[in-house]
């Protein structure tokens, strides 16, 4: 048999590299994309913040849980983007849930990607209204979907990710933008993925396109990958803003977010600011990467121009088999295995970070090709996307 290979302890920081029962492996494993968590300037303001405030704010902000510090982070965010205002919250998850489960309601509708995370599931579940997904990145098929349906529903909220996390491809943000103008309705744009890593500075998907961040009504990320830190924002107008701090639930009766965590995503917003050229060290990674898994002939589906990479087996045991041969090798990267995915895309995800040298990508994707083929697997070389 296979050992399981999740909840895995890992000890000290994770960057291009892990330790794991005292072994050190090549980390493609965590979204530590612009290697900022373990940085000595993160990790020096969230103790200066805690030192200051404490470890948690231990109210609700609402109530007397404001910190400078919140407000400081906030508008960072929101000048990062683009916007007038944002708002913090505790848990990355949670974010979508009580924005989406809060803004909308029956006699509405939502109207999601069908590869949307379950954060969108479920706070589409939450709210009530009526859900229907689209086809994965289709906005032809989603103006078609409205063309027919729209006058049934009083909002619509057209919920979509910047990039896709499981197959590391990216959404046309200004055609969607098009559709959500033509029919009238909200458009929502999951950054957790694209924040830091898209854009030529890591501004997301409105810098990576050059559009006007202000026509994307609601912009939704998370703190715990770029950022180096933990909890989740909501981006857009003040408005917006205003009614999510008085009556959004996962804000208004939670605690607000820890000094320590606001702390560190300050800093880590202030170095990628000071050194931007991560996120072109990213970018170079990522390309070298997937341009030698294609050269190895391997599947890696429509992953493109963003640091998530699959190697699609098409079968689960065959996924689990080629990560545990790679943890032999000294290479840590996990399997999705079904349900996660349907059966036929059963893969590896590999997360690339601006920390992985060339030499660690040309190893791996060696290693990977030849357990492939070990384990019966044909390859050809696949042309450039």
């Amino acid at each position: 048999g296979v050992p399981n290979p999740y909840f895995t302890v890992h000890d000290g920081i994770v960057r291009d590299h892990t330790v794991v029962d005292g072994n050190e492996l090549i980390s493609f494993a965590s979204y530590n994309y612009l290697g900022l968590s373990g940085h000595p300037a993160v990790m020096n303001c969230a103790a200066d913040a805690i030192q200051e405030y404490g470890t948690s704010v231990s109210a609700s902000r609402l109530v007397s849980g404001e910190k400078p510090i919140h407000g400081e982070l906030e508008q960072m965010i929101a000048d990062w983007i683009g916007v007038d205002s944002s708002i913090l919250m505790v848990g990355g998850h949670a974010t979508n849930e009580t924005t989406i489960g809060h803004l909308v309601g029956p006699g509405d509708l939502i109207i999601h990607d069908s590869l949307a995370h379950n954060s969108i599931v479920q706070g589409a579940l939450l709210s009530g209204a009526r859900r229907r997904p689209f086809p994965h990145n289709d906005y032809e098929a989603l103006d078609r979907m409205l063309t027919e349906i729209r006058s049934q529903y009083r909002r619509v909220l057209i919920a979509i990710e910047g990039v896709y996390s499981m197959d590391g491809d990216y959404s046309d943000v200004p055609k969607f933008i098009e559709v959500k103008k033509r029919h009238r309705s909200l458009l929502m744009v999951d950054e957790a993925h694209s924040f830091g890593t898209m854009g030529e500075t890591g501004r997301g998907m409105a810098e990576h396109f050059g559009i006007d961040a202000r026509d994307v009504d609601i912009w939704m990320g998370t703190l715990s990958k770029s950022a180096a830190s933990c909890g989740g924002y909501i981006a857009g107008c003040k408005e917006l803003i205003e009614l999510l701090r008085y009556t959004a639930p996962g804000f208004v009766f939670s605690v607000g977010m820890p000094p320590g965590q606001v702390g560190a995503a300050l800093a880590a917003l202030r170095t990628l600011d000071a050194e931007p050229e991560r996120v072109g060290m990213l970018r170079a990674k990522s390309e070298l990467f997937l341009s030698l898994c294609h050269e190895a002939g391997m599947d890696t589906g429509d992953s493109g121009g963003t640091p998530v990479i699959p190697v699609i087996t098409g079968n689960s045991m065959v996924a689990l088999r080629l990560s545990h041969r790679l943890k032999g090798d000294g290479i840590n990267v996990q399997p999705i295995l079904y349900p996660a995915v349907d059966e036929s895309a059963a893969r590896l995800r590999f997360f690339i970070t601006s920390e992985h040298t060339d030499e660690q990508i040309r190893f791996t994707v060696a290693r990977t090709a030849s357990h492939l083929a070990e384990l019966g697997f044909e390859s050809s070389p696949v042309s450039a996307q």
